[in-house]
């Protein structure tokens, strides 16, 4: 049987809500970056900053919230607003090649809370960042991969080497910004204190 004190846990609270729209509004910032910096584009894969606020999600929301703020974002576009990496949008999104990335975003958040709301130590942080940033790379491009060659038009000679090859220059970055990650997300957390740090 549920208690009361049980079944208050489960329950958004106004700050709750605040926190996710945060994260989503911010997943759809870093999704774009491009648009600021056209350059961050390898082969069709844009570079962005989805990631790291995924993890930040994860990590300062904790493993429902994080992943409930990236559910929020992919919802709003497949619902239509150009949202997604390049002003994308739209429920034909699905079929893009990168949205095994999206889709990822919101297990990286779910995993990267689940570590820490079992550790919370400073090291946990950067170590829950770090694996949820391999997931991301491992699950994101081998949907990719798939992608293209069952029903995307995949380009002359794509190989899954190639695949992996353009994931390996925005791969430093995503490692550095998962440290950067954890470090901001526990002195956040020594703050809001979600979860007792140590």
């Amino acid at each position: 049987m549920t208690t009361v004190a049980q079944h208050s846990q489960h329950k958004l609270t106004t700050f709750d809500l605040a926190y996710i729209g945060l994260f989503s509004t911010l997943m759809m910032v870093g999704a774009n970056i491009t648009s600021f910096a056209p350059f961050m584009v390898v082969g069709s894969l844009p570079i962005t900053l989805q990631t790291f606020f995924a993890i930040l999600a994860g990590l300062i929301l904790g493993s429902r919230k994080g992943a409930l703020a990236c559910t929020v974002y992919m919802l709003i576009g497949l619902a239509g607003a150009p949202v997604f990496a390049r002003f994308g949008g739209g429920f034909g999104q699905i079929l893009s090649p990168t949205f095994g990335f999206i889709l990822t975003f919101i297990l990286v958040a779910f995993i990267a809370g689940l570590i820490i709301e079992k550790s919370a130590t400073k090291k946990s942080y950067v170590i829950a960042a770090l694996i949820a940033t391999c997931i991301n790379y491992f699950l994101g491009t081998n949907w990719m991969y798939f992608a293209y060659k069952l029903w995307a038009s995949a380009p002359e000679g794509f190989t899954y080497k190639i695949a992996w090859l353009w994931m390996m220059p925005p791969l430093p970055k995503d490692m550095i910004l998962a440290v950067f990650a954890g470090i901001f997300a526990y002195r956040v957390q020594k703050v809001l204190r979600i979860f007792p740090v140590k």
